[in-house]
């Protein structure tokens, strides 16, 4: 617990403790009588044998167990009405209880305040154990760095490191910044950011990023990033925002307080009032207008529904699944039609060289041009060229170097302009290029309108795609479809691999923004569209999307920027597993809108007939409220 927390529980058990003594007082001490009546503190009663007529009362003793625990509340009616803000929880506490006192109500003033406290207390508590994911996740930031500088190593802050510099990662510590091993070899948990508990293996030439934390041996890693711009940052100033993004329904429930509570006070007013005129119990009317205020404090609503939200927020943190804000939660849960690109989201990414086929000469040669051509591109497929050479290449060679979006790369090459690429680029510059009966990405060579020959690239489907897409249509997603820049037949091969119910390839990235809004207009009107992809080349189509989920976005910028989800890991069965939460969440939010305005009507109902008494008044608010807030903490256990 929390300081405050501890507080709040000193008073409630002190409270309950003086307030019995009362009661107890009350009904089993001795009477007290006197001779003369003293003002407001004694009361007349029948006169027994040799006594005399006034009993001295002991409602002042009330007020102490009542200002004990509701003088918060008071002041904070009090604060709220002089800054204009009247008509809220506190308002409504205040005036039922001190109206209750008004009539002589007191046992029941002090109970209703002392349970109105007990439920923000485990209010209070529910809200702190929803956060507890999340504090987990705020982990992850690091608190210092080990850096080399001028021959010794010095402890500074993370963001007093500038890129370039070499840090000094040693095991049990946590990375510190995003940077490439320069020496060491280790082992990485990333569980606080993945979710999974599998260890990372970590070598000379690898990728790290910040907020795992280093298990066995000690790194050497030249940073790339400033803190400001790290994984780590990025990812906490993501979910720290993440609840500023209200959902619909939690619009709901901020709309319907500013209107509700003012017709309430009205209502109690009316009650009050007009039965009294008509009965003159102006007593027993003011009582009742006292219970149907308290009857109609709207604290299950106000409190569980947002932390329903919080809740599935976190409870999708723990899992690796990071939701920019509640309203795209609430999106997810809609989700009818899944589209995927296809490298590094169904696919691993990791492209290798299957088959060379030149038209004359050697393999070799025509893998060396196009490595050649190649050499300065940071796609998979460049890469997979270079890895396939082997060799150093010589820079000298090369020289104009043009990439052709959606086409391939010009460039000169030992003096003569080479074309590598596809089949469209092999078209426009008229090169007769031949069709191959391989499988895969198929790259054409060409010079001056001569064929040389083409080198097909595969890449590998990843090892829960196929079960991801099947999860899928069993949590009721309509429709799968893959985009895909690759060869119809690539494309089709690795769809039908996967049971993906439509597949489009050869398509330019300005071609998969208008194929998704193709499918934005088939799909139901209240139903959503998600976009899953890498987050690096397809920043359109994430946007685009009604929900667009970054897969496999570890340390990418691109992805954390463009995508309302990120799933932390490249595992497409996250996606199943985000809109399983999400559908969780909105159900449990709905389930106590219902209750909650359920039970509220028909005690209101009771309350405004004279039906209801000021204990069951309190029952009817807190215990709805603690019963609401139970369940919201399901949201918590992602599954």
């Amino acid at each position: 617990m929390t300081k405050k927390q501890k507080k709040m529980l000193k008073r409630i058990i002190a409270t309950t403790l003086i307030f019995l003594a009362v009661v107890l007082l009350e009904h089993f001490g001795p009477t007290i009588w006197l001779v003369n009546p003293i003002p407001f503190l004694t009361e007349s009663r029948q006169v027994p044998p040799g006594e005399a007529g006034y009993v001295l009362s002991l409602w002042p003793l009330y007020l102490i167990p009542y200002l004990l625990i509701g003088y918060d509340i008071l002041t904070k009616a009090l604060r709220n009405i002089a800054r204009g803000q009247v008509f809220d929880e506190n308002f409504l506490m205040a005036i039922a209880t001190v109206g209750a006192l008004a009539i002589g109500e007191f046992p029941e003033a002090v109970f209703v305040m002392l349970f109105y406290q007990v439920g923000e207390f485990f209010q209070g508590w529910a809200v702190g154990k929803s956060r507890q994911s999340i504090a987990a996740l705020m982990d992850i930031r690091p608190e210092f760095a080990n850096v080399e500088r001028n021959g010794e190593v010095e402890e500074v802050d993370p963001e007093e490191v500038a890129v370039g510099e070499i840090i000094l990662i040693k095991p049990g510590e946590r990375v510190p910044l995003d940077g490439v091993v320069i020496e060491g070899n280790s082992t990485l948990n990333t569980a606080a950011l993945t979710g999974e508990s599998l260890p990372r293996d970590i070598a000379v030439g690898d990728d790290v990023i910040s907020g795992c934390v280093n298990l066995t041996g000690v790194l050497r890693v030249r940073t790339t990033k400033e803190y400001d711009d790290s994984t780590v940052a990025k990812i906490l100033d993501l979910v720290e925002n993440s609840t500023a993004k209200k959902s619909q329904s939690e619009q709901f429930i901020t709309r319907f307080a500013r209107w509700y509570t003012p017709a309430v006070v009205v209502a109690a007013a009316v009650v009050a009032i007009v039965p009294s005129l008509i009965t003159g119990e102006w007593a027993k009317w003011v009582e009742q207008a006292c219970i149907f205020l308290v009857i109609s404090c709207p604290c299950a609503l106000v409190i569980s529904v947002p932390l329903t939200f919080f809740g599935g927020i976190g409870g999708a943190s723990r899992a690796g699944i990071l939701v920019k804000g509640s309203n795209y939660l609430e999106a997810l849960a809609k989700t009818e039609v899944v589209v995927f690109d296809k490298t590094g989201t169904l696919t691993q990414g990791v492209f290798q060289v299957t088959a060379v086929h030149p038209v004359s000469g050697e393999e070799g040669e025509l893998l060396e041009k196009a490595a050649l051509a190649e050499q300065y591109s940071n796609h998979p497929i460049a890469r997979s060229l270079r890895d396939a050479w082997g060799r150093e290449l010589d820079e000298s060679r090369v020289a104009d170097v043009e990439e052709i979006a959606g086409r391939g790369i010009k460039a000169t090459v030992d003096g003569v302009t080479l074309y590598v690429g596809n089949d469209k680029l092999m078209n426009d510059v008229e090169a007769k290029w031949e069709a191959c009966e391989y499988t895969g990405t198929t790259i054409h060579l060409a010079k001056a309108g001569e064929y040389l020959g083409h080198i097909v690239i595969s890449d590998q489907v990843k090892p829960d795609a196929k079960e991801a897409i099947a999860a899928l249509k069993r949590a009721g997603v309509k429709k799968t479809v893959m985009l895909t820049g690759d060869a119809k037949a690539v494309g089709e091969a690795v769809g039908r691999e996967l049971g993906l119910d439509q597949v489009h390839a050869q398509l330019l990235p300005a071609d998969k923004v208008d194929r998704v809004e193709q499918l934005l207009e088939q799909k139901s009107p209240k139903a959503t569209l998600a976009f899953v992809g890498d987050g690096i080349n397809d920043a359109p189509v994430l946007s685009r999307s009604d929900v667009g989920i970054a897969m496999g976005a570890l340390g990418s910028d691109a992805a954390i920027e463009a995508a309302d989800v990120v799933l932390m890991d490249d595992k497409p069965s996250k996606i199943a597993q985000a809109i399983s939460i999400a559908r969780k969440t909105i159900a449990i939010a709905n389930q106590n809108i219902y209750f909650a305005l359920g039970v509220k009507a028909i005690i209101l109902v009771m309350g405004a007939m004279g039906k209801a008494n000021m204990w069951a008044g309190a029952f009817s608010d807190v215990g709805v409220m603690v019963i609401a807030v139970a369940n919201a903490t399901r949201a918590l256990k992602a599954k």
